[in-house]
């Protein structure tokens, strides 16, 4: 019943709003699903569609598996379209305009168990660029930095002895994050043997240096722990943030505040840790799930 408003609609941003062929036919394809609901839902005429209608109509998508993050593209869709009968007079009122938008859905990041972790660590030999990369991937998992501010650590930004590094994270915005004693003594070892070797004849601050004397790529330093995901065998989609994300999560685990969490993140809104608390509770229910005798 929609077939003539949808035609002229497609043409109207083909023509007049210049559309890509790719951006109108995913409108089409959703106007189509739409249409065929009225009809189904025996509305026969615009005049009759209200936000009640477009609301069941959402609910039918969910209800049918579609992710939040479709709904809000077709919410969008409809919003358009009928914004566009009412301009040219088929309707009085748009009736998408009071639908509550979806919550955006938060993808739950890829975590290390402990074990796996260990596995990880373990993975590097003994040469210099073995032990420069255990300390990369050990300092990584201990303090939770971003791969920027990794491979842009100077030696002068360490404070070893008392177990603290100074970190500039986005914004050039400064943070003391803490070290173990256990990392300190691997910086201390690579920063003593294996650094002077790979320094050649630069003259650099910078703390880890690849084999040519220079500092990591956030490329380069990538491929290297990729190397090392393909010798511990792990089959998770793991990457440098990873150790980030694991540091924060095994923290919270273990009963840290979340507020000191946000502070070793370098987060300026509490709302993007919070994500670590989610996959705590997702692991609390699964183990719950796995282990229950009413399961």
């Amino acid at each position: 019943m929609l077939d003539r408003y949808v035609d002229e609609y497609l043409t109207y941003l083909k023509i007049e709003r210049g559309l890509s062929d790719a951006s109108i036919s995913s409108y089409k394809q959703d106007l189509k699903q739409y249409s065929q609901y009225l009809t189904d839902e025996n509305v026969t005429g615009v005049e009759q569609i209200t936000t009640e209608i477009l609301v069941t109509f959402l609910q039918f998508l969910s209800e049918n598996g579609k992710s939040n993050k479709t709904i809000r593209r077709i919410q969008s869709t409809l919003r358009n379209f009928h914004q566009f009968l009412q301009l040219e007079q088929v309707i009085d009122t748009n009736p998408a305009l009071r639908l509550n938008t979806p919550k955006e859905e938060r993808e739950l990041p890829v975590v290390l168990t402990v074990e796996e972790m260990e596995t990880l660590l373990h993975a590097p030999d003994n040469t210099a660029q073995g032990i420069r990369d255990n300390a990369i991937m050990e300092l990584l998992y201990a303090s939770g930095l971003r791969v920027s501010e990794l491979i842009n650590l100077k030696l002068s930004d360490l404070n070893l002895d008392m177990g603290f590094i100074h970190v500039y994270g986005k914004g050039d915005k400064e943070r003391i994050v803490p070290t173990t004693e256990y990392v300190a003594d691997k910086l201390n070892n690579y920063i003593k043997n294996q650094r002077l070797t790979l320094l050649k004849h630069e003259n650099t601050d910078i703390l880890f240096l690849t084999n040519r004397g220079k500092g990591f790529t956030r490329q380069g330093l990538w491929k290297t722990i990729k190397k090392y995901v393909l010798i511990s065998g792990i089959g998770k989609n793991i990457t440098p943030h990873t150790f980030r994300h694991s540091f924060a999560t095994h923290l919270i685990e273990n009963g840290a505040d979340l507020r000191a969490v946000q502070e070793m993140l370098g987060h300026s809104d509490i709302s993007t840790t919070q994500v670590y608390t989610q996959i705590s509770a997702t692991k609390i229910r699964e183990m719950y799930k796995q282990f229950h005798p009413r399961k």
